[in-house]
């Protein structure tokens, strides 16, 4: 997701000013930016996309009639150009798996690889995931939630853009059934704090682990990660149940 080479970033974009005369603009989980679109990504959208690709509507989502059949459901937050997500949905034919991604270079790909390794348990929504949870996701009907390098927002006076943040988090934890799980991981030590910090308290969510959760066998590792993981770089998993 240009510029930034994450492949599973998710940004949160609020109001540039703090002045009380500006109203505040309501939190996102994306920040838009520009990306080309390669033939054969064009060639997906336009002939995937109507089969993969589910429209965003202010209704609640059915499940069963999204996969035409019956199955637990994991929603996944950012998938950037979508190769994380295809390796897991194809690990785990035994669940269903939405993805949500705003980039259309991103969808194109993830589309692609559907194709190419035949998923038929993955559908993709090209919107805004705050949106799409507060409207499409009923309550308590997900198995779990995957949030995976979200933008750090470096800068300190950016923090406040993070994705994870308490009231989206309870928003995220409202959706899962009881026992469903919620999976975030980040490469930013700051914001891996910032995440323990708010999931850890959380009422309705327990660790898993007694801090940071080593990383789960249905998250593989990624391009990005495996280049910084042999520059030395750490990768922070955190795991939280609903109670």
């Amino acid at each position: 997701m240009t510029p930034d080479p994450r492949p599973n970033d998710v940004d949160a974009e609020t109001s540039a000013s703090d002045k009380p005369q500006h109203p505040r603009r309501s939190i996102r989980s994306f920040v838009l930016r520009a990306g080309r679109m390669g033939s054969g990504q064009v060639k997906a959208m336009e002939t995937l996309g109507p089969l993969y690709v589910l429209p965003y509507k202010a209704g609640l989502l059915d499940f069963d009639a999204a996969f035409g059949r019956h199955a637990p459901t994991v929603l996944e937050i950012g998938f950037g150009m979508g190769d994380a997500t295809a390796q897991i949905a194809a690990a785990r034919p035994q669940d269903n798996f939405i993805g949500i991604e705003v980039h259309t270079p991103g969808v194109g790909a993830l589309l692609q690889r559907i194709q190419e390794r035949g998923l038929t348990n993955l559908r993709l929504l090209q919107h805004d995931a705050v949106e799409v949870l507060r409207d499409m996701i009923a309550p308590g009907s997900l198995a779990g939630i995957h949030v995976y390098f979200p933008d750090p927002w470096h800068k300190k006076k950016h923090n406040k853009r993070r994705l994870i943040q308490a009231e989206f988090v309870r928003e995220l934890s409202s959706r899962l059934a009881p026992g469903g799980y919620l999976h975030c991981a980040t490469d930013w030590q700051p914001y891996a704090e910032q995440m323990l910090e708010v999931l850890g308290v959380e009422p309705t969510l327990a660790n898993t682990a007694d801090g940071y959760a080593p990383r789960p066998d249905w998250r593989p590792l990624t391009k990005f990660e495996n280049r910084g993981i042999k520059l030395g770089h750490g990768v922070w998993d955190l795991v939280f149940t609903k109670r």
